[in-house]
């Protein structure tokens, strides 16, 4: 059974392991270096205390994360916020990322913000529905933004307002 709870220190080393997975394979995020569990624990810290994070656990193993973090750093930004979402592949399509994201939508509305908005590869169809059926609608295409792994990459942006 998954748990969604809050993201914890000792949490470093799954949630570097599961992203790092994306940074070197894939293209859903546009850096291109692995983090390490160090690296991956100062961005958790200066993430949790501001703003909401959680994983998904199964049997004590993480199997996602997702969080909320500022979209642009102006000041009347700052009731909106960019979501984040990263599953290990063996754990997609059996509902722990719509657990992650509802629980994240939900806290994000109660804490009073006004706009979620997720960035995603122009070419991450799965991602997209996701989204869409979460509520999100595409709001923006960003065309050849990113180059990565031999080839350049769209963004769209998708909003939902709570």
């Amino acid at each position: 059974m998954t748990d969604i709870r809050q993201v914890r220190p000792e949490d470093a080393a799954g949630i570097a392991e599961i992203y790092n997975g994306y940074v070197t394979g894939g293209v859903e995020s546009f850096e291109t270096e692995p983090l390490s569990c160090a690296m991956m624990n100062g961005r958790i810290t200066a993430t949790a205390s501001r703003h909401p994070y959680f994983v998904a656990e199964e049997e004590g193993r993480v199997t996602g994360f997702c969080y909320a973090h500022p979209w642009k750093e102006r000041a009347a930004y700052s009731h909106t916020l960019e979501t984040t979402i990263y599953l290990h592949p063996d754990f997609k399509r059996r509902g722990t990322g719509t657990a992650l994201m509802k629980r994240l939508i939900e806290v994000c509305r109660h804490r009073g913000y006004k706009a979620l908005i997720a960035c995603i590869t122009g070419d991450n169809e799965a991602s997209i529905a996701f989204h869409a059926s979460l509520g999100f609608r595409q709001v923006s295409l960003f065309r050849n933004v990113g180059y990565k792994h031999g080839r350049w990459l769209d963004v769209t942006d998708m909003e939902l307002l709570l």
